[in-house]
């Protein structure tokens, strides 16, 4: 979890920022001439920045549930711990919360076109996952016409042991690429405790800033989670240092990896207008205190 880190290492690393280059698009698997004698593997979408947003401490994107028109109003999805008012509570729940924080849209290459702007924050939370998303005041037909840009769309399938992932970071600019390592049925840092998270592999080394980035499966082209923090020195369950803990309440430390939290399940408490829906059949995301089925 690294919003805490990023006011501390910003003025440090601002101006090395200028040096880090975007990662090249992924591009089609190659096929050997002798292709015509096996299977081809599996193709693999391009992957660049376009759908991805800069915020003023964090990275995010612009994304669409599977049902989403172009006429309605364009959501983007960063980590609850980027939550402009600070980070939620465990347990806590926000939703409808108004906002009016502004969002960097950039090109394919990472180049800034705009900005666009929350209305409010339709829902927050670091209880279960660390997501926040916003409802903006332009809809994705509006945004496409005046910057070229179509939004991500979030996959409604749970992400695959071995896929490979782009971790794309609005705020640097920078793509991580691996594989998904495994998943950790809990994952605690400081208070806070999140369910069935994505292990990396240790190549995305990701680092403060990344927070909030989206995880892309590179195969379909579709957000499969979203990039939230990474154990950097190896203590135990600490800030900036989660710990898994297994179905028997064994603890593991993994130094230097990374981890997202899953977002397939968030295009099920979403219904029409991109209205947010937590009593909708199938939604399993944290509900405020009192909201009841």
């Amino acid at each position: 979890m690294y919003r805490p880190l990023v006011g501390t290492l910003a003025t440090a690393v601002l101006g090395a920022a200028a040096l880090v280059t975007a990662a090249a698009p992924a591009g089609a698997a190659p096929v050997g001439a002798a292709a015509h004698h096996k299977p081809k593997p599996p193709r693999t979408q391009a992957v660049d920045f376009a759908g991805t947003v800069a915020l003023d401490d964090c990275s995010g994107s612009i994304v669409k549930m599977p049902t989403s028109q172009p006429n309605d109003p364009a959501l983007v999805m960063t980590n609850g711990h980027c939550l402009e008012s600070g980070m939620p509570s465990p347990g806590q729940v926000i939703v409808d919360q108004p906002s009016s924080r502004s969002f960097t849209v950039l090109d394919k290459s990472a180049g800034d076109l705009g900005s666009i702007q929350a209305t409010k924050v339709s829902y927050a939370t670091m209880t279960d996952t660390d997501v926040t998303l916003y409802e903006t005041g332009s809809t994705y037909a509006q945004i496409e016409q005046k910057y070229g840009i179509k939004p991500l769309e979030l996959s409604t399938d749970h992400p695959a042991k071995g896929a490979g992932i782009s971790v794309v970071s609005g705020y640097w600019k920078k793509t991580y690429s691996c594989s998904i390592d495994g998943f950790a049925p809990t994952l605690k840092e400081g208070d806070w405790t999140w369910k069935d998270s994505v292990r990396y592999t240790r190549e995305c080394n990701v680092i403060g800033g990344t927070s909030g980035s989206p995880v892309i499966d590179n195969s379909t082209g579709k957000v499969t989670a979203i990039n939230n923090t990474v154990n950097e020195n190896g203590e135990r369950c600490t800030v900036n240092n989660p710990c898994e803990v297994d179905e028997n309440g064994n603890v593991t430390v993994h130094k230097g990896i990374g981890y997202a939290e899953e977002t397939y399940g968030i295009p099920k408490c979403f219904g029409t207008g991109n209205k947010l829906d937590l009593n909708a059949a199938g939604c399993t995301l944290p509900k405020p205190s009192g909201l009841r089925r």
